[in-house]
């Protein structure tokens, strides 16, 4: 019986491309259509382990962590200053899923900045935010506000020690006067004192007292 060869199926050259083209460990700099480009390493064509992030239309750079494809782990976001064409730290601080989540510090538009947690991307957990003007609190945040125990303190020394909810005051809280030597304890609701007490309290240290103290009861 005669023997029939068949020729050896050859394989598309397009096969050998991909291969080729598949991104797994440490790479150098690959770019994308629009003009991104990311150094470090890859897991099955994703970004995995440490890399460096460029966006190119945002003007940012994101060095850190990353899991998948996603930023998670520890790392650092950048925006590029029109005035000093430099890049400026945004945030510095754990990730998860591409989001702020764990302890961070973010970097506001003048001197604000927060240090604390963060979950799903926004303030929640234990935090400690420097305003503008400022004013600095210190306690829990829920969902991007002051939300749970907190102490708000003022650039002229007064501060509020208390309960929060959205960003308010809110629950049984102390309000010090010590501009005044003056103390207020009672229940607030969003914002505004309901009942309580007012007492003197550090006047004779107080730069600028009431005229008359407050009789005692």
């Amino acid at each position: 019986m005669p023997i029939v060869k068949y020729p050896r199926a050859t394989e598309p050259l397009w096969h050998e491309w991909d291969r080729k083209a598949q991104k797994h460990g440490l790479r150098h700099t690959v770019y994308s259509v629009n003009g991104d480009q990311y150094t470090g390493e890859w897991l099955d064509n994703l970004k995995h382990g440490e890399g460096i992030q460029v966006w190119k239309r945002a003007t940012a750079i994101y060095s850190g962590d990353w899991k998948f494809g996603k930023r998670d782990g520890y790392g650092s976001y950048s925006i590029l200053d029109p005035v000093t064409k430099e890049y400026k730290k945004v945030y510095t601080g754990w990730w998860k899923n591409d989001k702020k989540c764990g302890y961070g510090v973010t970097f506001y538009p003048g001197v604000e900045r927060y240090e604390g947690e963060w979950s799903g991307g926004l303030r929640s957990g234990w935090g400690r935010m420097y305003y503008r003007d400022g004013s600095i609190y210190e306690g829990q945040w829920l969902e991007d506000r002051p939300g749970g125990q907190g102490m708000l303190r003022l650039p002229n020394g007064n501060r509020y020690e208390g309960g929060w909810k959205d960003g308010k005051k809110h629950g049984p809280g102390k309000y010090f006067y010590l501009d005044k030597g003056q103390l207020f304890e009672g229940i607030w609701a969003a914002d505004v004192p309901k009942c309580g007490i007012l007492i003197d309290f550090g006047r004779a240290e107080a730069p600028a007292p009431t005229q008359y103290p407050i009789p005692k009861v």
